[in-house]
Order: structure tokens, then C-alpha cells, then sequence
């Protein structure tokens, strides 16, 4: 990206930090800072992590995972470490640090993959095997970039068999890194049968697991997806994380029956559902609008 005045990125970062602006505003500047990087925009999502947002703090750690800046370790360590964050913020602290792709931080990711909550001694358990493949395998970070260009915590397996992965993204028995591993190769074959297959995994494993499936069923954007995560935002006895991940996921994809399913939570009794409702029917309406993209509170500023 071309060079952006200091003070615009500051605008933006004061559109982010905002609590007085609509959440789906908040988001959009995210992602535009996500987009600027360097120094300035970190430390603009740094202050983000004071709001009572579990949903927009859940996501500044996400976007500082996918800039891979070595200037956000000691930002995400910090959530990592505070107790008074929410477990879906600490779990993708962990996942950032993960994603950066930095060795230093693997005895911090090593002690954590113990802790009592599980979405975060699973998260952590994942991200260190992950800086260990890395290691192992002689890779530079970019490696694992994806199709969708993102970070993925996990390499996609070699194996294209769907059946074969099938059976392993089902199997409670194998490790969780190499269900994702299966997880993210059946998301990059594209198939409709890769994709119901990822959509049985939304009734399988840990919750740390099936938010994941939602999360690269979202990246599909295929209706075929549609009943599987209907069903699991419905399922009011599933985990906030997971319906979350779900709401966002339909928001991506997008169709009318989207935006109906959508409306029926903006008043869940999760407030991170009824926050995901909010931000997926924005998305919805980008994804059906003739905008040019998502993160475009920079022009905003510059009006």
C-alpha cells in the first residue's frame, strides 16, 4: 500500500476505538488499519483491547495474526496472559501468535496449551505445532498463506482424497492439528462433497473445532453450507463462539435466506451472537452492494 498520512491512519483509529459508533463501522476500520499495517495502525488496535466488545477484541487480535508484524507479539502475549479476557479473546491470541510465526514464542504457547480453558490450551496446542511444522519443514511463514489469503493455523494435507479426510476431520482420536490440517484441504478442493463434509464436522469435536469449520465454511461463501450453520446458530445450547462464527459465515454468503435467518438473532440473549448478527448483516449488504471493498474507512476519513 501507498504511504498514508499519519493522521488519517489516526482517524481511523479513532472511527475503531469509538464506542459511541455503530459496531459495524468499528469493524470496517479494522480492517482498513488490518490493510494500512506498519507501527502506527498496531498501536491504534492495541487501545481496541480495553472495550467491552468481546466480539470486536476477538478481532483485533485476529487482524494483528493475519499482519504477521513481529511489533504485535508483546500486544497479543499480553492477552494471552490477562485473565479478565474473554476466552474467545485469549484463544485468538493465541492463534495470532501462532500466525506471526515467530519460534520465541514457543515455551509461552508450550505452558498455555496446558491451561484449564480449553479453547485455549487447544488454540495454543495448535499454534505450537504449528511454529514446530514450520521449523521442521525449513519454511518461511508465507507458506502456509492460503487461497483465501489468509493465515491458516494449520498446513492443508496433501491428501486430496475426500473420503480419506472425511474420516480424519471426523475422528476424535487424531490430533486437532491434523483435523485442520484435513479441515482446510477439504475448504481448498471446493468440491460439494468437501463442502458437506465440513459442514457434518459443525457436530464434531470441540468447540475450538467446529467455530473453525465455520469460520472456513464463511471463506467458501457456497449455499450449500446454509442448513449446516442455520442449524448450529439456532442450537441456542451451542456454544457462543461457535454460533458466532456461524452468524458471520452466513453473513458471507450472503442470500435473502441469510439475511432472514440473520434478523431472527439481532436480539439472541448472546450478546456476541446478537454483535455477529449485527456485523454479518453488514457484510451482507457489502457483499450485495456494488462497493469496491470491505475496509474502506479510509476513504471515509479522507471525505
Amino acid at each position: 500500500m501507498s504511504y498514508i498520512d499519519e493522521k488519517k491512519i489516526l482517524a481511523i483509529g479513532d472511527v475503531l476505538n469509538d464506542e459511541n459508533r455503530p459496531l459495524k463501522e468499528r469493524f470496517r476500520a479494522l480492517f482498513t488499519l488490518k490493510n494500512i499495517g506498519g507501527s502506527i495502525a498496531i498501536e491504534q488496535i492495541r487501545k481496541g483491547f480495553k472495550d467491552k466488545s468481546a466480539l470486536l477484541k476477538h478481532e483485533l487480535a485476529y487482524c494483528l495474526g493475519q499482519m504477521q508484524d513481529p511489533l504485535a507479539i508483546s500486544i497479543l502475549i499480553d492477552v494471552l496472559k490477562d485473565d479478565t479476557q474473554e476466552p474467545m479473546v485469549r484463544h485468538e491470541a493465541g492463534e495470532a501468535l501462532g500466525a506471526i510465526g515467530d519460534t520465541s514464542v514457543i515455551p509461552l504457547l508450550d505452558e498455555y496449551s496446558k491451561h484449564p480453558i480449553p479453547e485455549i490450551a487447544e488454540t495454543c496446542e495448535i499454534a505450537l505445532e504449528r511454529l514446530k511444522w514450520l521449523q521442521s519443514n525449513n519454511c518461511k511463514k508465507d507458506v502456509l498463506k492460503s487461497p483465501y489469503m489468509s493465515i491458516d493455523p494449520t498446513p492443508a494435507s496433501e491428501t486430496t482424497d475426500v473420503h480419506s479426510l472425511k474420516v480424519t476431520l471426523l475422528d476424535e482420536s487424531k490430533s486437532l492439528f491434523d483435523r485442520y490440517r484435513a479441515m482446510f484441504a477439504l475448504r481448498n478442493l471446493r468440491t460439494p462433497e468437501s463442502i458437506i463434509a465440513l459442514g457434518k464436522g459443525l457436530k464434531a469435536g470441540s468447540a475450538l473445532f467446529r467455530h473453525e469449520i465455520a469460520f472456513v465454511l464463511g471463506q467458501l461463501q457456497e449455499e450449500i453450507s446454509i442448513p449446516y450453520l442455520k442449524a448450529s446458530l439456532e442450537d441456542t445450547e451451542e456454544n457462543e463462539m461457535v454460533r458466532h462464527e456461524c452468524a458471520e459465515a452466513l453473513g458471507a454468503i450472503a442470500t435473502p435466506d441469510c439475511l432472514q435467518i440473520l434478523n431472527q438473532y439481532l436480539q439472541d440473549n448472546k450478546q456476541v451472537v446478537k454483535e455477529s448478527c449485527v456485523i454479518a448483516l453488514d457484510m451482507c449488504e457489502y457483499e450485495n452492494s456494488l462497493e469496491f471493498q470491505y475496509a474502506n474507512t479510509l476513504t471515509k476519513v479522507e471525505a
